[in-house]
This record gives structure tokens, C-alpha cells and sequence, in this order.
């Protein structure tokens, strides 16, 4: 039999199509950009290769010999060291923010001025200041911090007292478009010590995670915790327990739902009104028959993606359900009329929004009304649809209810190279796995057309949905 360049025997057309789609899908298995083609070809000088192609356009068009060398580079790969996980502490943690920072009707050196003035009130506290420097970790956040103490639970608890007391004298002497107004977590957890890029130490890992979406539950001036850390201060002292006011259940992402606590002395610091809740989407009343995601990429340059999110839903209380709660977020800043929202029944009519909440730019509540109420053990279908930019080109979905079918599909023009996978999240280390089986791939009128599809979804699942 005849030998290539390479040493290996001479393939056919099919084994070098085979080659190709082994190739294919070796690199999306291991995430592997198109850059590492494009790398092979350029250091082995071979010529007709534009940059702008697509993977599948650049190996079609590739020598024979170069299609083996990448077959052997990908299943003989140079050996990689194992992951020595860094160390962990379990710190107690304080987050905070400026509320509202990140609004686009407000200019940007207003936005920087009160983060200037976050960051001086909190160096002015004593708690922060008797600190030792090299026993506390401090990471910014951009609009705020997080700190972490390793001697006590308390410490947090008197920053956060401290700051907000500072913060209300300040607003005290400021015009209304200057006040600051800040929103608190407070945690206790583990976290992982790491060098940065630039060789310099940080942390990350869950304590931070958990108080971080913790103080995302908060509004103006609110301290929030946990019932579990509230109860921890509370027996420490008589005075720690008469600030903890619980609060009930809230939902918190990743996470299900979460027993909290409101911390505040009335006049003094804190938020009396506990925070809104966001709608409690189908979880207890509802069941998924059937889920069906659809996102249509009809701007591959700005990602502008057409969703349609399709439910089957049963209704498993005991009474009958006229209402629907949906929640949209994105990436992108929008008005609520620019999305082009539209809930429509299985008979294709238009169902009525009876409540709104858009005054976040990039999430937005909406409670639908449905003509007849879905009696206890029947199904109703709803598709919403909506317009959104997807810039990021990911999409998480997070399943509020168990789900007995979903499927996924992405709609893309066939030029885009892909990088599909569908990643399960795991809230508890905040990491995301591969979730199986993988997507199937298909190309159709110029279009790629990626489908997943999976049964038997727990509530409060949550898969990161790739391209």
C-alpha cells in the first residue's frame, strides 16, 4: 500500500472525511478553538487558508497529511501535570455595593464619585481599621467589596453597622442625586487561595459566592443574612439578637430557596421593609410536562437572538391557577419594549400582562393572566417569546420546577464557527461540569442547527447552554 509524507497509509475520500468529523468532534469535546488549526497551519507554511473560514472550510480544503498531523497531535497530546487545588480558610464574610450604580441614565463620574465615597466611609470605620492588614482579605468588586475576617462572626455584623451608620449621616448634607445608598451580605464559608494573572494573591470559592447573592436579595440600605448565621449571632449576645428580624423564605440563585434575616435598629441603621421577592415562577403549584428552548440567531455580528421558551405545564395544587410568572434577564441593557415580549396560548391568542416590573435594564418580571384557570392535574401550553441580545453566546436556563422533557435548539448561520456544549452547574462550588449526552449537530440551507435534549430535570437545575 502507498505511504504519505507522514508515514501513515494513503486514506480515501471517506476515511478523510471521517478524519474530519473525528477532528470535529475531538475539538468540541475538549473545547478547542479554531486558533489551534490555524496555528499548525501557519507553522507548516501551507498556503489557501484564509483566517476568516470555518473550521470545516479550512479542514476540507487542508492537505491529507495535515488532516493525520492533527489527528496524531490531538490523540498524542504532551502529558499535563495534575490540578493541586489551592488551599481553602473559612473566612466570615461582609459584601457590599452601591445600589444602582451600573444605571445607565446615571452619568459616570456620578457613579464613580459614590464609589469613592463607599471606599473612604469604609476605611473611616473602626471595625475595618484596628484590622491587621495581613490577617483580613479584601477584593473589590467594582462597585463595592468584599472582606473577609478569620476571628469572628461579629466582625462583619459591626462593619456593616458601622458603614451604614456612616452612610445615612453622609446623605444627611447631600443633594438627592448625590446620597449613597448601599445594600449588605453577610456570610461565613470557605474559599480557595489562588494567584492572580498578575502574580498577586486573591480568593474565590463559596463563602464569597453565597454572600454575594445573599446582598443581591437587598435594596436600599438592607443587611441581609441567613437564618443559620443569624442564629449563630444571636447567641453570642442580647443585642445581636434583638437587631435579627427573619424575614421568611426567599429564592436565591443556584441555591432553591433560603431562610433569611433582615438586620436593622429603626432609625439607626438597616432597612425596616424587608426586600421584595422576585415572582416565584411555576415551583410548587406547577410541573413541567415539557420545556422547549429556542434560540434563533438572527445577528450573528450583535448576537441578536430570537427566543421562544415553550411550557407544558400541569398544575399540581389543589385549587385552580389563572396566573403565570415569567422572569427574562440578559446581558445587554434594554427596555422592556425593545424585547417585543409575546405570551401566546396553544390556540396562538395573545394572553394579557396584568403586572410588570422592568426598571432593571437587563431584568425583567412579568405575571401573566390566562383566559380559563388550569384545573388541579390538567395541562396548559405557553410560549413566550422574546428578542435579546446574547453576547456572551451562552444561555443559562434554570429549571424553577422538576421537568420530565426539555430540549434545546440554537439556529445559527452556518458561517459562525461553534464552540456547543451544555454545561451543568453545580451551586454548592460554583463549577460547571459537561453535561451529557452531547449536542447534535446539523447543517441545513445555509444554517448550523445544534439540538439537546434531556429527561427527568430536578427543580433548580441549571444548565449554561454554549455556542
Amino acid at each position: 500500500m502507498a505511504k504519505n509524507s507522514f508515514g501513515l497509509p494513503r486514506r480515501g475520500k471517506s476515511n478523510r472525511l471521517s478524519m474530519i468529523l473525528e477532528i470535529l468532534r475531538v475539538m468540541e469535546e475538549r473545547d478547542i478553538s479554531k486558533d489551534f488549526i490555524l496555528r499548525e497551519i501557519k507553522e507548516r507554511h501551507i498556503g489557501g487558508i484564509r483566517a476568516s473560514m470555518t473550521k470545516i472550510e479550512i479542514l476540507t480544503q487542508s492537505p491529507s497529511r495535515f488532516i493525520s498531523h492533527l489527528i496524531n497531535l490531538l490523540y498524542n497530546p504532551a502529558p499535563i501535570p495534575p490540578t493541586v487545588l489551592p488551599p481553602t480558610r473559612n473566612l466570615h464574610w461582609f459584601y457590599t455595593d452601591v445600589v444602582a450604580s451600573s444605571n445607565p441614565k446615571t452619568a459616570v463620574k456620578d457613579q464613580v464619585h459614590k464609589i469613592l465615597v463607599l471606599n473612604q466611609l469604609i476605611m473611616r470605620t473602626e471595625s475595618f481599621r484596628q484590622q491587621d492588614p495581613k490577617s483580613i482579605v479584601i477584593l473589590p468588586s467594582g462597585d463595592g467589596y468584599a472582606i473577609g475576617f478569620p476571628d469572628s462572626l461579629e466582625s462583619p455584623l459591626q462593619l456593616a453597622i458601622e458603614l451604614h451608620k456612616l452612610v445615612n449621616e453622609y446623605n444627611k448634607s447631600q443633594a438627592n442625586k448625590n446620597k449613597v445608598y448601599i445594600r449588605s451580605g453577610i456570610e461565613s464559608g470557605n474559599v480557595y487561595f489562588m494567584k492572580d494573572l498578575n502574580g498577586n494573591n486573591t480568593a474565590w470559592g463559596p463563602g464569597i459566592i453565597m454572600t454575594r447573592r445573599v446582598m443581591d436579595l437587598g435594596e436600599k440600605m438592607h443587611i441581609l443574612t441567613s437564618e443559620r448565621v443569624s442564629s449563630q449571632l444571636s447567641r453570642l449576645s442580647p443585642e445581636n439578637k434583638s437587631i435579627m428580624h427573619s424575614i421568611g423564605s426567599y429564592p436565591v440563585k443556584w441555591e432553591g430557596h433560603l431562610e433569611m434575616c433582615n438586620i436593622y435598629e429603626e432609625g439607626k441603621f438597616g432597612n425596616k421593609t424587608p426586600p421584595s421577592k422576585p415572582p416565584d415562577v411555576p415551583s410548587k403549584n406547577f410541573r413541567f410536562e415539557r420545556v422547549e428552548l429556542i434560540l434563533d440567531v438572527k445577528n450573528p455580528k450583535t448576537m441578536m437572538t430570537h427566543h421562544t421558551q415553550v411550557w407544558e405545564l400541569e398544575n399540581v395544587s389543589n385549587e385552580p391557577k389563572d396566573m403565570i410568572n415569567y422572569i427574562i434577564d440578559g446581558d445587554a441593557p434594554k427596555k422592556f419594549v425593545d424585547l417585543h415580549v409575546s405570551v401566546k396560548d396553544s390556540k396562538g391568542k395573545k394572553l394579557k400582562i396584568i403586572a410588570l416590573d422592568a426598571k432593571n435594564p437587563i431584568h425583567k418580571e412579568l405575571t401573566i393572566k390566562l383566559d380559563k384557570p388550569i384545573k388541579p392535574g390538567n395541562l396548559k401550553i405557553l410560549k413566550l417569546e422574546w428578542d435579546w441580545e446574547e453576547p456572551n453566546r451562552n444561555y443559562v436556563y434554570t429549571f424553577s420546577s422538576e421537568c420530565k422533557r426539555f430540549r434545546y435548539i440554537l439556529k445559527i448561520s452556518k458561517r459562525i464557527d461553534l464552540k456547543q456544549r451544555v454545561l451543568k452547574i453545580v451551586p454548592a462550588i460554583a463549577f460547571a461540569e459537561i453535561a451529557p449526552p452531547p449536542p447534535v449537530v446539523r447543517y441545513h440551507n445555509g444554517k448550523t442547527k445544534v439540538l439537546w435534549e434531556r429527561k427527568n430535570i430536578l427543580a433548580h437545575d441549571a444548565f449554561k447552554l454554549e455556542w
